[in-house]
């Protein structure tokens, strides 16, 4: 792949299981209930070319955001940090005031797939913490699903000025009825309208499961494409929730394919350079 600029992975976690907070690692997933750090990850860094990575969230603790900063710090190609506040605490301006002092943070993501209320990040207590993301220079990562997307819309029509990317195309139901697909394709489009929201192309491979290949995300990857324009898609890894149903070799050589249709400079923008300019990465 020839591409015009640096190669980011804007997606991908670490974990250490000792650290006793990823309790969303339940038995039906434990062949990745195992340390992930940043040492394992390096060689994928190394030798498949990637230039920096976004480092997200794995679990909803404070002390993630100080386990992630050191990771960080012990690497070196961790770029930027997505961190965890919880937006309905009555300290939460504090705790993003904190996290906004470190350089190496970017964002926060709030797990809203987990939240029974699809319409929690609209109360009014969080989104008046949500606002203050703005001055203080922070983004906002959104883990939605289908369900999330009008919620989503809300919240970009409510805060105009707020950086909102969305987590995994919304997770998209690969194996569901043309109903969900007609209400994702909706979904998708109605944010796409919003010029300060961007959308990973990541996860899919685990929503789809075992058994995937190329074909069945190219559907997808197009409608999201055309959508939002190269310039508001990143790709990212999902790595290691990846390892469930494939490698990291294995979804870049995905990816790639997906978007070769494009041109040089449209793909630069999904592999890099999208992730660099929403994330505030410079070097």
């Amino acid at each position: 792949m020839g591409l015009n600029g640096p190669i980011i992975d804007a997606h991908h976690h670490f974990w250490r299981i000792d650290r006793g907070v990823n309790s969303w690692i339940t038995d039906d997933i434990a062949a990745i209930r195992r340390d992930y750090l940043h040492d394992h990850l390096a060689p994928y860094v190394s030798h498949l070319g990637i230039d920096g990575t976004v480092l997200v969230q794995a679990s909803e603790t404070w002390s993630e955001n100080t386990f992630m900063a050191e990771q960080a710090a012990a690497c070196g190609f961790v770029k930027a940090v997505v961190g965890w506040v919880d937006l309905s605490d009555a300290a939460a301006v504090e705790h993003l005031q904190d996290l906004a002092r470190q350089p190496i943070v970017k964002a926060v993501r709030p797990v809203l797939q987990g939240i029974d209320d699809p319409d929690w990040i609209l109360r009014p207590d969080v989104i008046a913490n949500v606002a203050k993301l703005v001055p203080l220079g922070l983004r906002f990562d959104a883990l939605i699903q289908p369900r999330h997307l009008p919620v989503i819309d809300r919240l970009a029509r409510t805060l105009p000025d707020l950086p909102i990317v969305i987590n995994h195309c919304a997770k998209p139901e690969f194996h569901g009825t043309p109903d969900s697909w007609a209400a994702w394709n909706e979904g998708i489009s109605r944010l796409s309208q919003h010029p300060q929201i961007c959308c990973k192309l990541s996860g899919l491979a685990a929503e789809y499961g075992p058994g995937w290949n190329t074909d069945a995300f190219l559907d997808v990857a197009d409608y999201v494409i055309t959508a939002f324009g190269p310039s508001r898609v990143m790709w990212g890894s999902d790595w290691p929730v990846l390892e469930l149903d494939g490698s990291y070799p294995q979804w870049l050589s995905c990816i790639e394919r997906l978007i070769a249709k494009y041109s040089p400079d449209e793909q630069a923008e999904i592999m890099g350079k999208s992730a660099m300019r929403y994330y505030g990465i410079t070097a």
